[in-house]
């Protein structure tokens, strides 16, 4: 499985589940700690992948969106 930036986005997403889970169940504060500490890492990890991700599209801002085209539009 080719790990890109949305696979770490969404283990980030889990963990800051997790770590609600464990603080509503009164884990140990280090426990916390250092999940918290390695989620943050985890996040600027993730924002780094996806901002240098090798991606390519031939579509452009004058494409709009791709549920409601803007050039089939009659005003």
């Amino acid at each position: 499985m080719k790990n890109n930036g949305i696979t770490y986005l969404i283990l980030t997403s889990i963990l800051l589940v997790i770590i609600t889970i464990l603080v509503y169940f009164n884990t140990n504060f280090p426990l916390i700690f250092y999940l918290t500490f390695f989620g943050q890492c985890l996040l600027i990890y993730s924002v780094y992948r996806i901002l240098t991700d090798n991606y390519k599209t031939e579509r452009t801002f004058d494409d709009w969106y791709e549920d409601r085209s803007h050039k089939n539009e009659e005003n």
